[in-house]
């Protein structure tokens, strides 16, 4: 099996992308093929060595004239991208000087028409030529090659009834209002799909490489890992890499949608897309152009594009056999009530304004390009959808389970409380605790040592050290015998302690002088400073909120009654943890986790959306539905919000598109409605729908 992607130019049609995605793959060579009008992506899975684009193109310019398609060797270029939007705007000049031009000879007809009649219907006539060329020559085009469906074909059919009918102003105008509907919703489909593009194309397309002290400008797919790029204030950071030289603070919201910019210097990771603000900086690639957080970016972005929610699959087949349905509906409207009533030219007219609104493109465009924008939406604040699918069914979760430590918590320890006894202070107790424990690498051991410095307090050296697996150490040093480790410790050695000395949740680290009760260090994960604010706005949403994890029950409840999670389940292994999670969806409806470990994997595809934050390991940002790249807990309630906004969306543009084009019908059957009105449930709609569906970009944080 071969996968590829091909580009598909010039295509206008939603509704014909929908024909050429079925006509591909019913090829016995093709084992997949899906068409993603919202980036112009035509992707194949194929089954053999054979070359099939000569027969992909013959396909797709049998469907929509005028369609190239171009096999995708490399990532279009932003300036490519550009170079052809450019394009598309020429053309759309062109069209609105064709416009401009049948307008002043269509309104110059009515003018004339009662006192020139053979004038203006000439004029009349030639205004319907300029606006109406392409669309008949498509018409005729696809008539040829079998496409009586086609919208080109059915408007001709529409318009060119109203000239036999010799109602000529009628149909210049509609052909005109027509063309202005197609032109704007051109305009309004473009313009979106190159807000979303740009939101999550932030590849470079050329580097500045240092090599033996001069700068070269090169182009990023040249530059390879372990080459020094120069990066100026106010540049973006090209590729993934290590800072080597220079300080400055980096803007990190085009990738993860934080807002503060965080500081760097020598030494650190920096990745592609963030902006550098202030210092000059020399980086060493340490990923190419292909393997950078960019490139990530945007293929996720793409590959979700591909992935089909249930209601656009169900718009697509519902195309189908709306349109045969309603061009069969029109045929009987203009045959049998005339042969009634013999009205002919009425029932005709009637029957005209019911093929105009036929086309289901408002339908096919809407849905797609709703969920497109909600995958855009998220990529701007750093939450990566893989696919509409994983959107839809954000929109039915009832209960969010998260992992404690590195998705409600930071995932490293940090000093929490000093509790001295009688006769010493906080001081005195975090330096004793630092003597004992500066030579040890445990985590806990390296809390200690990391408060005392940012306190600025200077620990002794110990005479000598004795460490006592599993329960701490005891030391010889200036102040006396010191013993530091767990509770069990010093009971073991007789010392009396103060009952009730912690008064928070972590880890105790005690400590004893010569004997002598001295004191408590308290221990702990950091709960993350959203998480508080993050669980409230999952409440506001109806959700009911869970913590999983295989800490201590007494930590666990401290977290949870810190940020007001609902439910906590501590001490679980990793095959408990779906079974909790079992449990949590029989009681409360879809489940949506969230975890960042190598030991989430399982429980992230056992749930109905799995969630993993972009720190955390490989297998589980794999397993995952979405990623949130800022490992912020805020990201799950604006994931939420966006889904919910998304299929909110989608559904008032499918039933916005019907309840329109029915209420047309029935005031054409009932006489109250003309071709004008028919017209604007067709192209009107479509563009109404489209602006519709790139609100999502413009939703505010929650």
């Amino acid at each position: 099996m071969k996968k590829q992607i091909y580009i598909i130019e010039n295509l206008g049609c939603a509704n014909c992308a929908a024909k050429m995605e079925r006509k591909i793959q019913e090829l016995p060579q093709v084992d997949y093929a899906n068409l993603i009008y919202a980036t112009k992506q035509l992707q194949i899975v194929t089954n053999t060595s054979e070359e099939l684009l000569p027969v992909f193109q013959e396909i797709c310019a049998s469907i929509e004239d005028g369609v190239t398609v171009t096999k995708q060797e490399t990532k279009q270029a932003t300036s490519e991208r550009k170079a052809a939007e450019k394009e598309k705007a020429k053309e759309n000049k062109k069209d609105i000087w064709e416009l401009s031009i049948g307008a002043v000879l269509m309104a110059a007809g009515v003018a004339t028409e009662r006192y020139f009649l053979t004038a203006s219907s000439a004029l009349l006539i030639l205004a319907y030529l300029i606006l109406g060329r392409h669309v008949l020559l498509t018409a005729g085009k696809n008539l040829i090659k079998g496409h009586v469906f086609d919208e080109n074909f059915l408007m001709s059919i529409a318009t060119l009834g109203a000239f036999a009918i010799q109602d000529y102003t009628e149909a210049v105008g509609v052909m005109l209002f027509y063309r202005v509907g197609e032109l704007f919703e051109d305009i309004a489909v473009a313009r979106s799909r190159s807000q979303i593009m740009d939101a999550v194309d932030l590849r470079p397309e050329v580097v500045n490489l240092v090599h033996d002290g001069e700068v070269q400008v090169i182009p990023a797919e040249q530059a390879t890992p372990g080459d020094l790029l120069l990066v100026r204030p106010g540049d973006r950071i090209p590729l993934d890499g290590t800072i080597m030289e220079g300080e400055s603070r980096i803007d990190t919201s085009p990738v993860t949608g934080e807002p503060v910019p965080v500081a760097a210097g020598m030494g650190d990771s920096v990745i592609s897309g963030c902006v550098n603000t202030s210092g000059l900086l020399k980086i060493r690639v340490e990923k190419a152009l292909e393997d950078s957080m960019v490139t990530k970016i945007l293929d996720s972005v793409e590959n979700a594009a591909a992935s089909k929610p249930k209601i656009d699959r169900f718009i697509t087949r519902f195309s189908r056999i709306y349109t045969p349905i309603v061009v069969g509906l029109a045929a009987a409207t203009a045959i049998l009530p005339s042969l009634v009533t013999g009205d002919w030219q009425y029932w005709i007219y009637t029957a005209l304004t019911f093929l105009v609104i036929s086309c289901p493109c408002a339908l096919v465009l809407s849905v797609p390009l709703a969920f497109f924008s909600g995958i855009g939406a998220g990529s701007k604040l750093g939450i990566l959808f893989k696919g509409g699918i994983a959107i839809e069914a954000l929109q039915d979760i009832r209960a969010v389970v998260m992992d404690k430590t590195g998705t409600v918590t930071e995932g490293n320890f940090e000093l929490q409380r000093v509790i001295p006894a009688n006769g010493f202070t906080d001081e005195q107790v975090l330096a004793l605790a630092g003597t004992c424990e500066q030579n040890s690498t445990h985590p806990i051991a390296a809390s200690i040592m990391a408060a005392a410095e940012q306190q600025g307090i200077t620990c002794s050296r110990p005479d000598s050290v004795k460490e006592i697996a599993g329960k701490g150490v005891e030391a010889a040093a200036e102040a006396g015998t010191l013993l530091c480790g767990s509770r069990s410790l010093l009971v073991e050695e007789g010392i009396a302690l103060e009952e009730g000395q912690a008064g928070s949740y972590g880890t105790e680290v005690l400590l004893a002088v010569n004997g002598k009760y001295a004191g408590c260090l308290v221990i702990a994960d950091t709960v993350k400073e959203d998480a508080k604010p993050a669980v409230q706005a999952m409440k506001r949403q109806g959700i009911v909120t869970a913590m999983l994890t295989g800490d201590a029950a007494e930590t666990a409840r401290a977290v949870a009654a810190e940020t007001g999670i609902d439910e906590v389940h501590a001490k679980l292994l990793p095959e408990q943890k779906l079974q909790e999670l079992t449990r949590i969806r029989s009681t409360h409806g879809s489940v949506m986790f969230v975890g960042d470990g190598i030991n989430d994997a399982p429980v992230l595809a056992g749930a109905d959306v799995g969630a993993a934050m972009g720190s955390g390991a490989d297998a589980a940002i794999e397993a995952a539905d979405v990623v949130f790249m800022t490992s912020a807990m805020s990201a799950i309630p604006q994931a939420l919000s966006i889904a919910k906004a998304t299929g909110r969306i989608a559904k008032q543009n499918v039933i916005f598109a019907l309840i329109i084009k029915a209420a047309v019908m029935v005031l054409g059957l009932a006489g109250l409605a003309n071709m004008w009105m028919a017209v604007f449930a067709d192209t009107g709609v479509a563009m109404l729908c489209i602006l519709n569906s790139i609100r999502i970009l413009y939703q505010k944080k929650q």
